[in-house]
C-alpha cells in the first residue's frame, strides 16, 4: 500500500513566517517545520507549496492529484470565493488550519469563505493546527 499523498498550501504573507509578528506566528520558518513534519508522518508523502497569488492558489488546487490538502489560505480564507469554488469541485478532502485564532482577532477573520467546503477546520493551535490536519489524514 503506498503512501496517503498530502499537500500542505499556504496562502498570502505566509512565506514570511518566522519574521512577521513572531508572537502570532512564531518564530521558524515553515520550509524548517516542513522538514519536521516529513520527519513526523513519515506515513505520508507530504509535498509544500506556498504563493502570496489567489489564482496560483486555485491552479496548485485544480491541478493537484493527491489524496488530501492542508490549506491556510491565510486572508483568503474570508475573501476569496474563487478558492471556494476550486474546494468545491474537488473530490479530495480539505482541512482548513489557521495558526491563530481566527474567532479571536478582527472582526472580518471571524468568518471564512473556505470552511464550509472543508472536511473541517483547525484554528488558534499555532503550528500545531498543521499538526492535527495531517493527523486527520493518518486516520484510516
Amino acid at each position: 500500500m503506498s503512501a496517503k499523498q498530502i499537500l500542505i498550501i499556504n496562502g498570502p504573507n505566509l512565506n514570511l513566517l518566522g519574521k512577521r509578528e513572531p508572537e502570532i506566528y512564531g518564530s521558524e520558518s515553515f520550509e524548517d517545520i516542513f522538514v519536521r513534519f516529513k520527519e513526523e508522518f513519515d506515513e505520508l508523502e507530504l509535498t509544500y507549496f506556498q504563493s502570496n497569488v489567489e489564482g496560483e492558489i486555485i491552479n496548485k488546487i485544480q491541478s493537484s492529484e493527491v489524496d488530501g490538502i492542508v490549506l491556510n489560505a491565510a486572508g483568503y480564507s474570508h475573501t476569496s470565493v474563487a478558492i471556494r469554488d476550486a474546494i468545491s469541485a474537488l473530490d479530495t478532502e480539505v482541512v482548513e488550519v489557521h495558526i491563530s485564532n481566527i474567532s479571536a482577532r478582527e472582526s472580518f477573520r471571524h468568518d471564512s469563505l473556505i470552511g464550509p467546503v472543508c472536511v473541517g477546520c483547525i484554528s488558534g493551535f499555532g503550528i500545531e493546527s498543521y499538526r492535527l490536519g495531517l493527523r486527520y489524514f493518518t486516520n484510516p
